[in-house]
């Protein structure tokens, strides 16, 4: 096999590293050391951090791609598969491989639909893989397991990456309008206001669509699908962290403001200390909680708006499995008779879960962090 790196799955492996490097440091620190101690006390804190270590776990593994080798003749130089696996593909590869004709219902032996029988008689012919499909199959046969699991790593992805991207402008700009003031202070306050004057869903869709322009116009930049996909998957991240970062600015610039009347911040400046400084080691310490506490549970609502997106049709890449787009099939789903709910049953339970871990884990953590809840 030829290994694949996509650019999703390099950001990604830095964010985990990123995340690695962070536990080690704040095991160094006291006060660190003894506010996650007081999150890992609590049960639901410990059940909602194991459950997205699982769907991390999954992303994980999901993220590391493949090409494989073609079979050849021994003259024949070696050539690749076009088609980009992973090693979850490897690790599912009966229930991708494990295709019905059309819908089967969860654990089914027969068909959902009527057909022809041998026979002339019409009746539901049994499945190829009776009883192999925990959450049964889609329109074209897929296993619903399958899709759900490869759905993770897209969801974890936005959250993650966006997150990534906007944190540094929101940390940057928040605390340099609350610190400097005046004119900077102005111009940063009416960059986030015209920001939020827009409505976000059309903003989104206007620069997912222009770059949807971009990537169908250059073709030749992309070896395979899975590239173009990915693509597009970074665009949406890239423009979901351009337009959310104004929340978290306009919290740490509040924060700021309070924080730059403090004793020991006038202290510093009285004793010629340069501005930089001051906010690099008075300033982000201080509001290094917000921070947290800002990321933990907007990564929920990251999650649900690719899910919104994707459903509305400019989300991921009709080709990148993700939960907006098993929820937009279903909806079709849901006008036959009888109705096929277990599609949508099946992406609403997964990402229900994650955005319940996830907001679990947050109230724990502002429970923790946050000076006046601990009051």
């Amino acid at each position: 096999m030829k290994p694949v790196l996509l650019w999703s799955d390099a950001l990604f492996f830095l964010l985990i590293a990123l995340a690695l490097g962070s536990v080690w440091w704040g095991r160094r620190q006291e006060h660190l050391r003894a506010a996650w101690a007081a999150v890992w006390a609590k049960r639901r804190a410990r059940i909602a951090a194991a459950a997205l270590a699982g769907f991390f776990a999954i992303s994980f593994i999901d993220s590391l791609h493949y090409r494989a080798e073609l079979p050849r003749e021994a003259d024949k130089p070696v050539a690749y598969s076009v088609e980009v696996l992973s090693a979850l593909d490897a690790l599912l590869m009966p229930l991708k491989l494990n295709t019905e004709k059309t819908y089967s219902a969860p654990l089914a032996d027969e068909s959902f639909a009527k057909e022809i029988l041998a026979d002339g008689s019409s009746g539901f012919p049994p499945l190829k893989h009776a009883g192999a499909h925990l959450f049964g199959t889609d329109k074209v046969g897929q296993d619903v397991l399958y899709l759900t699991l490869k759905s993770i790593r897209t969801g974890l992805l936005i959250g993650t990456l966006t997150t990534l991207i906007m944190l540094p402008a929101a940390i940057l700009l928040g605390i340099i309008a609350g610190y400097v003031g005046g004119w900077v202070d102005d111009a940063i306050q009416y960059l986030y206001t015209t920001l939020n004057s827009i409505p976000g869903v059309l903003l989104i869709a206007a620069s997912v669509l222009m770059m949807q322009v971009v990537i169908d116009t250059h073709p030749d930049w992309f070896a395979t699908a899975a590239e173009r996909a990915d693509a597009r998957l970074l665009a949406l991240c890239a423009i979901l962290g351009v337009t959310s970062w104004t929340g978290l600015c306009r919290l740490l610039r509040g924060e700021t403001l309070k924080l730059r009347e403090m004793e020991y911040v006038q202290a510093a400046q009285a004793f010629g200390v340069a501005p930089l400084a001051i906010m690099l080691r008075h300033i982000l310490p201080n509001v290094m909680h917000i921070v947290l506490i800002a990321l933990v549970m907007d990564f929920s609502g990251l999650v649900l708006a690719e899910a919104v997106l994707s459903y509305i049709g400019v989300g991921v890449d009709p080709n990148t499995i993700s939960f907006g787009t098993m929820i937009n099939a279903a909806r079709l789903e849901l006008a036959r008779e009888p109705v096929v709910w277990w599609s949508l049953a099946a992406a609403f339970t997964f990402m229900f879960i994650m955005v319940l871990a996830a907001n679990l884990l947050a109230d724990a953590v502002r429970d923790a962090f946050d000076p006046r809840a601990a009051k």
